[in-house]
């Protein structure tokens, strides 16, 4: 069994955003070398996630506006109090929740060599916390 991972960034330019990323884990799996297996996606943060859907400008802000509307802003949240292991306020809770409702991996299969998709169906790396430098792993595994 193969198994290859790369480390990836990139730079958020909003508060929240969905930032296409299929056309990069496409290209990791081609270079991946694996043939049949499956590919995950990652997101190293707790104020991001990795989510799936049509990739339309209006549907991006749908999504944008229903987390929104899910997690406030200005609500009394428990997170929202003095943080000693980082010598600040926390201020960012309807970060952390919107990015677990969302969650922060999918994986597709891959067959021949090749990303298996539904036609309309494109990754999303999403910032929730912005604008920041983010991290995301790819990983290929297979023969």
């Amino acid at each position: 069994m193969k198994s290859v991972i790369e480390r990836l960034t990139l730079q958020s330019r909003c508060e929240t955003e969905l930032i296409n990323i299929t056309d990069t884990v496409r290209q990791f799996v081609a270079r991946s070398g694996v043939q049949n297996g499956v590919v995950f996606v990652m997101s190293m943060h707790t104020t991001t996630g990795i989510t799936v859907n049509e990739g339309l400008p209006d549907l991006e802000a749908d999504i944008a506006a229903m987390l929104e509307r899910l997690v406030p802003e200005n609500q009394p949240y428990r997170h929202a109090r003095w943080l000693h292991s980082d010598g600040q306020m926390a201020i960012n809770a309807p970060s952390h929740l919107r990015g677990a409702l969302l969650g922060f991996q999918v994986y597709f299969p891959i067959e021949n060599g090749e990303m298996v998709t539904g036609a309309r169906q494109t990754v999303y790396f999403v910032e929730l916390d912005g604008p920041q430098h983010r991290h995301y792993v790819l990983q290929a595994l297979g023969q």
